[in-house]
């Protein structure tokens, strides 16, 4: 599953920042033409192996969208611009919201345990809600766990035949914590940094005992509905997608066989709050933009999201609370924040400065390539990261 990362830095307002303060809505750039080195950082992604990919950047120019590649494998059409997609660990960052602002409420703190509050499932007293958030729980990753000497503990089955096969299973949110703590602590809390979708389903928990209500209803009261991101759903155990969409492919080797298959349509529950989100570029854009600019979290909580932890670095930055901060280095904006995501036959992007003002959102699509797309995507996400953020 790809990880994410974001970063932060305090920077000045941008022509666009100051239009919107003003009250004036900045003029809408228009696909294509007007932008052709986003375009080519977009083709890019399907050079390498992609089906499909979709692209939203908001900047001082306006607003640009463009798309590349096929809305489905044989056809010619190209994947919409205003299509859904399965956000993967993009979802953290939602969940991560949502927490703190149970935090912001005094109903929970950030260093509270969270065992007394979710007693059935024997966690270690030890692990905080910010430990949970910030990947140092130590709790065993309930999709596998990845070994610094290169080895795996199995755990819920999300790829190859196996995953082909139970892709419209139902899982529960209590049986991924349940296996999760059938096994060894990866360390004891807060003594490292491990990525744990566990952590994250835990935290979904959490918020339905605080607030009495099922998580996509408070996800829904809380930010959805307020933003009005209409084409944003935590879908359940639906494994249905709404339209507009663009179709996903997984690949895969059994008995020596390739096969591919269309997953557009599967349960995500596998995954559950780590992971099962639904939305499009468009409502990333406004979701971020607004998360970074101080709409849904207090000042003092946005701080302590960007705090990130020293042993956390990957190819996106560091890990904070539910994003990362990826420092581009002279010659850019600075820090930008980032959770990005992916799902067997998908993947999220998910950016923005630390204002607010300048974000790029995107989904891209499994296909049918011989080769391993995820081979050439570090090298493709860093152009169309710098072409954004650095204007190269």
């Amino acid at each position: 599953m790809t990880k994410t990362l974001k970063t932060f830095r305090r920077i000045g307002l941008t022509a666009l920042a100051a239009a919107l303060l003003a009250g004036v809505t900045a003029p809408a750039a228009s696909a294509g033409q007007d932008r052709p080195e986003l375009q080519q950082a977009v083709q890019e992604f399907v050079d390498a192996g992609f089906a499909g990919m979709q692209l939203r950047v908001r900047d001082e120019r306006g607003e640009w969208t463009g798309s590349a590649g096929v809305r489905e494998l044989g056809g010619t059409a190209k994947p919409p611009t205003n299509g859904h997609f399965r956000l993967g660990s993009t979802t953290k960052n939602f969940t991560a919201t949502l927490v703190l602002q149970l935090v912001a409420e005094g109903r929970i703190g950030l260093d509270t345990p969270v065992a007394g509050l979710l007693p059935q499932f024997g966690l270690d007293s030890r692990i905080t809600v910010r430990m949970l958030l910030q990947h140092t729980s130590g709790l065993f990753n309930h999709t596998g766990q990845y070994h610094p000497d290169g080895t795996v503990t199995p755990g819920i089955p999300w790829a190859g035949q196996e995953w082909v096969d139970k892709r419209f299973h139902t899982y529960q949110p209590e049986e991924l914590v349940r296996l999760a703590v059938s096994k060894p602590a990866v360390f004891a809390p807060g003594a490292g940094w491990s990525y744990s979708n566990t952590n994250y389903v835990v935290a979904r928990l959490l918020v339905e005992k605080l607030t009495g209500r099922p998580f996509a209803d408070e996800l829904d009261r809380r930010i959805l509905r307020p933003l009005k991101l209409r084409d944003t759903l935590s879908p359940g155990a639906w494994a249905g997608m709404p339209k507009p969409y663009a179709h996903a492919y997984y690949r895969y080797e059994n008995a020596g066989q390739w096969k591919t298959i269309d997953v557009t349509h599967q349960n995500p529950t596998w995954i559950s709050s780590a992971g099962d989100m639904i939305s499009t570029t468009k409502d990333l854009q406004t979701y971020f933009s607004a998360l970074q600019s101080g709409k849904l979290l207090p000042a003092w909580l946005l701080a302590e999201m960007r705090v990130t932890h020293p042993g956390s670095e990957s190819l996106y930055g560091f890990y904070g609370l539910g994003q990362f901060s990826q420092d581009l280095g002279p010659g850019c904006v600075g820090v930008v924040l980032n959770h990005n995501g992916g799902l067997n036959g998908y993947g999220s992007l998910m950016y923005s400065t630390p204002d607010g003002s300048k974000t790029l959102t995107a989904s891209v699509t499994g296909g049918d390539a011989a080769n391993d797309p995820a081979q050439a995507f570090p090298a493709a996400l860093n152009k169309l990261v710098r072409t954004v953020f650095c204007g190269k």
